[in-house]
């Protein structure tokens, strides 16, 4: 990755922006967009949208740290609906490459097929589609952007079992799909590692195929309190929107939630905030703006790339300073050996 941008402060920078994005005409670049003209990108949302406080807003980020770069680039946003179908995704991309787009995100694995028929449709328009890398998305002009999120999941797993007064921790899951399997399989790793006697609980808020679970805050706090009066006294959420839930259930029992993807110590509520022990990120503000940029600049290369925390594409978030000495240390050793290559962390559950 060329540049890596704080997601945290990228984040930030959204607040109070427009939803239909930017309409700035200022000259300026090169290449795509020749001076004085628009140089037009958009990014198209998954279930969540903007406000989810996690990875659709950290996205949108970095289409906003690239307007800094660009000053001639104008912004679309396109939201989603609960419950579409791919043929719904598909119109969204086809209208967005249609209106003169020349760098188009796709948040969510949820899109893999639509851009990757779009794609062939509109040859001359670049793609990105984050979090999947799969053969319906591949193409020429797609670029797929992946994370390693069980390495960050797995430092998460490693705090927690560490700050725990119970020995009994927590994982909610939004929807049972792939993509969350591998924050279950770091975050247990890791807890594992830290305390091998460590009680874990876990639920998943939909089954594969039901996206609400990414957008359904009220399923996600249900399932945190459950836990808490079972005795666990931190939960990690990996469910988009659903996570405020989870934040919100923390609060009122007094005890820790972690975030996902943006640091929602920042970016929740400041009613609950503090009740966000940590929070394990993942850089889509960076990757996104590299993209647009590699778009203006003609240099797009497309294909895989993937990021870990050797790239510095996902990391824990320190902000508020929960962490011990004892934490902090062990998620440290943690991290060292994942980036040294002395432990391996699998993205697949264990039976």
């Amino acid at each position: 990755m060329k540049r890596v941008v704080s997601i945290a402060a990228a984040v930030a920078m959204t607040a109070g922006l427009a939803a239909c994005g930017s309409n700035d005409k200022s000259a300026g670049g090169s290449g795509n967009g020749s001076s004085g003209s628009e140089f037009k990108a958009a990014i198209a949302f998954d279930v969540g949208g903007r406000g989810d406080h996690s990875f659709n807003d950290a996205s949108y980020a970095g289409m906003e740290a690239a307007k800094k770069k660009i000053p001639n680039l104008k912004i679309t946003t396109a939201e989603a609906g609960e419950g579409e179908n791919d043929q719904a995704r598909e119109n969204r991309l086809s209208q967005l490459a249609a209106s003169g787009n020349k760098a188009i995100v796709a948040v969510g694995f949820v899109y893999a097929k639509s851009i990757g028929t779009v794609a062939k449709k509109y040859p001359n328009v670049k793609f990105a589609i984050i979090d999947d890398a799969s053969p319906d998305s591949k193409g020429t002009n797609v670029e797929q952007i992946t994370f390693k999120e069980h390495e960050a999941s797995y430092l998460a797993g490693v705090a927690a079992a560490k700050m725990s007064k119970t020995g009994h921790i927590g994982f909610v899951g939004g929807v049972n799909v792939p993509l969350i399997q591998k924050f279950e399989a770091g975050y247990f790793a890791g807890a594992k590692h830290a305390n091998p006697k460590i009680k874990i609980d876990k639920t998943y808020l939909t089954p594969a195929g039901d996206f609400s679970g990414f957008a359904a805050p009220d399923k996600g706090k249900a399932s945190a309190n459950s836990m808490f009066q079972k005795g666990a006294d931190v939960v990690y959420a990996a469910a988009g929107k659903s996570g405020d839930g989870v934040i919100q259930a923390a609060h009122s029992a007094g005890k820790w939630a972690i975030g996902v993807d943006s640091d929602q110590a920042l970016t929740a509520d400041k009613s609950v905030a503090g009740s966000v022990l940590t929070s394990a990120m993942k850089n889509c503000s960076g990757t996104v703006e590299d993209f647009v940029g590699s778009v203006k600049d003609d240099k797009f290369s497309g294909g895989n790339k993937e990021f870990g925390l050797k790239e510095d594409g996902v990391s824990l978030a320190t902000t508020g300073n929960h962490l011990s000495a004892e934490a902090k240390k062990a998620v440290d050793d943690a991290k060292k050996e994942i980036v040294d290559g002395k432990v391996k962390v699998s993205p697949t559950p264990s039976k």
